[in-house]
């Protein structure tokens, strides 16, 4: 009797996953970047995913009274499982477009100019067809956008674009092979 007291439901951690299971509405569950989650994850998920419940040793099994909608993103730092990805339907989302980007940037740095913040994302725009093994993604862009507009800068200097490449590409071997050669041409590609 002491066991099923210590081990009872009451005593009982729910976490996201957990709880997306209990909901009494079906709720729509994002898992961010499993890719960076270890492989013990990734086989626990699996048994969420395919029959919607989670055993939990000395308590049972606990099943989903309404179905989630689940989220999973990756940003490719690993290969998932086939059986997980068997398990997912697969929708790839690509870098913005200029304009989108533009606009992303417009609204999330504070006091960027309009020239500057043109030729920052054309600049990305640019560097993510020169053959990097990471592309620069609109987070990067922020940072850089941001780190320009704290060294009050109002458009795109070759010299301090060489001095903060690096919160724009973040891969060493990218960032040497980037060359201030193809610095200067970017940027007089961009005006």
């Amino acid at each position: 009797e002491m066991e099923t007291e210590i081990f009872g439901r009451q005593f009982l951690l729910e976490r996201p996953l957990l709880a997306a299971l209990t909901k009494e509405k079906a709720p729509v569950l994002l898992i961010d970047e499993v890719d960076r989650a270890d492989e013990e994850f990734e086989a626990f998920l699996l048994e969420i995913l395919s029959e919607f419940q989670v055993t939990i040793p000395e308590l049972g099994t606990i099943k989903a009274s309404n179905k989630p909608l689940v989220i999973l993103t990756s940003n490719r730092t690993r290969d998932l499982s086939d059986a997980l990805r068997r398990r997912c339907l697969y929708l790839w989302v690509d870098y913005p477009e200029l304009q989108k980007e533009l606009q992303i940037v417009r609204k999330k740095v504070e006091g960027v100019s309009e020239q500057l913040a043109r030729q920052v994302c054309e600049f990305v725009q640019a560097t993510r067809t020169e053959g990097l093994g990471r592309n620069p993604g609109v987070s990067e862009t922020l940072d850089w956008t941001t780190a320009m507009v704290a060294l009050h800068m109002d458009y795109l200097d070759p010299e301090v674009v060489t001095q903060t490449v690096g919160t724009l590409i973040k891969d060493v071997d990218d960032l040497n092979n980037f060359k201030k050669t193809t610095i200067e041409r970017i940027i007089q590609s961009i005006g």
